[in-house]
């Protein structure tokens, strides 16, 4: 089993650093927010006061953090992990930061540290039982020595060189704004031919987009959306697409409109709930064109 630094502790990095914990490997975890660690050291993780303390003796540093401002602050920040790292260690990002973050981070560590990017698709129930994908930016070599870190986290897909990894999570994440979209879009269409809600649910779970539907119906007939995915990271993750489309001089209308719901449905205050908030903004008055 491998010692390991795992850096970012959020609704996705604490059950996976869990997960590694319960697999055997020795996991030293660190956090902006010192409190969110101890639910890793009563599972036996040792808590370090920095990055750069998380690093010293590991194997390699696994990073979970919001975007590429928080993955630059923790690897070359103030004692970050560039300041520890050694040849032959390893550093994994398995944020969600584009091609050009990782490519850029890489090219900046310290000689003989190889870095891999692995962004992952799933939420809170797959990061907790397993079940994320993992996309994994790596050469063959590198890829052989993450694959016994990152097998208790999910199924692993070996996509590319680096960066690979990254580009294919920001393909991903398109889908996921234009399913979320069309699904309360639909809702609303419903609505206004005075259709049961129930029936439209029960129709759209036999649709392209049922995957959508059967994950967050729930929280459309409750009208209630703890959070397994922040609304503002989807937003983020929406606003990463949008921008590296514009970069290649690319139309991408549906990504470019689903964002806009998104940030809709954040100003509305729904920021730090589910992603799948964003329907009551769509299906809402403030959804109609004026008139």
């Amino acid at each position: 089993m491998a010692k390991l630094a795992f850096i970012g502790l959020g609704l996705m990095g604490t059950p996976m650093a869990t997960r590694l914990l319960e697999a055997g490997h020795d996991v030293t975890v660190w956090n902006r927010t010192a409190a969110k660690t101890k639910p890793l050291t009563d599972h036996g993780a040792t808590a370090a006061s920095t990055p750069m303390e998380a690093i010293a003796g590991a194997d390699a540093a696994i990073t979970m953090v919001t975007n590429a401002d928080a993955l630059e602050q923790v690897v070359f920040g103030e004692n970050g992990l560039a300041a520890a790292l050694a040849p032959g260690q390893l550093l994994i990002d398995m944020s969600t930061v584009g091609p050009d973050a990782v490519r850029s981070v890489a090219s900046r560590l310290p000689a003989g540290v190889a870095m891999v990017d692995a962004p992952v698709r799933g939420s809170v129930p797959q990061a907790t039982t397993g079940r994320l994908a993992i996309y994994v930016g790596a050469d063959p070599s590198e890829f052989q020595r993450v694959e016994p870190i990152l097998t208790p986290l999910g199924t692993l897909h070996h996509v590319g060189g680096l960066g690979a990894g990254a580009a294919t999570k920001v393909v991903v994440n398109s889908t996921l704004g234009a399913a979320i979209a069309a699904f309360g879009e639909a809702l609303a269409l419903g609505d206004d031919f005075g259709l049961e809600r129930s029936v439209v649910l029960d129709v759209l779970s036999d649709t392209p987009i049922a995957g959508t539907v059967v994950a967050k119906r729930a929280n459309v007939e409750s009208g209630t959306y703890p959070a397994n995915f922040k609304l503002s990271l989807a937003l983020k993750d929406l606003n990463l697409v949008v921008e590296i489309a514009e970069q290649n001089g690319r139309r991408l209308e549906v990504a470019a409109a689903s964002r806009d719901w998104l940030e809709e449905a954040a100003v509305a205050g729904a920021a730090d709930l589910d992603y799948s908030a964003v329907i009551p903004t769509i299906t809402s008055d403030g959804g109609r064109r004026p008139v």
